[in-house]
């Protein structure tokens, strides 16, 4: 099983087995998006079953689709606004004290620029006490350091160290957060 997945991290034909992950993938995403909000302990049953794994408390608001699930980690007080997409064909991981903006992608699949390859899949890793703002997106392979802040709009096609405010397409680096700012994220 390690191999054929494997396989299709390395942009190979998807498994049976890997069609089967995402059937049941969609149908966990869309129980939770019919759910109304007087059965929201139901959904966060829903997310914890969806989700690799979480360590503290959790909360995605609906519409949140991903591809696998199984693939995404998420540490204590996760917090996500609606629209989230993650695209997780290689793990996902977010630390502690996340908060992720409305209408974010989070894409761990790529096509490559050079012919001979279909796709490919790199994890993406993002830091402790970081803040991506609304419409983000993030792209394979790409590192958040802890406690960056993210600014609205931006595409982050390359990693960002720790510490910064960063913004733009293709998202780079601002300026670094002040001694002040950055004990505000200190939890």
């Amino acid at each position: 099983m390690n191999q054929q997945k494997n396989a299709m991290w390395a942009g190979q034909m998807v498994s049976l087995e890997g069609m089967r992950e995402q059937l049941l993938c969609r149908e966990l995403c869309y129980i939770q998006h019919h759910l109304s909000y007087g059965q929201m302990r139901t959904g966060q049953n829903i997310l914890r079953k969806l989700l690799g794994g979480a360590k503290g408390e959790c909360f995605v608001e609906t519409p949140f689709w991903c591809t696998y699930g199984n693939r995404i980690t998420v540490g204590e007080n996760f917090r996500a606004s609606h629209h989230l997409t993650i695209l997780d064909a290689a793990p996902v991981t977010f630390g502690n004290h996340v908060c992720v903006g409305p209408n974010c992608r989070f894409h761990t699949a790529g096509y490559p620029q050079y012919a001979g390859r279909y796709a490919f899949a790199s994890p993406i890793t993002v830091g402790n006490r970081v803040w991506i703002g609304s419409g983000v997106t993030v792209l394979p392979g790409v590192s958040i350091g802890d406690g960056t802040v993210v600014s609205a709009g931006s595409v982050v096609t390359s990693d960002l160290p720790p510490g910064v405010v960063a913004a733009g397409n293709p998202c780079r680096v601002i300026r670094f957060l002040t001694e002040g700012e950055r004990g505000c994220w200190k939890n």
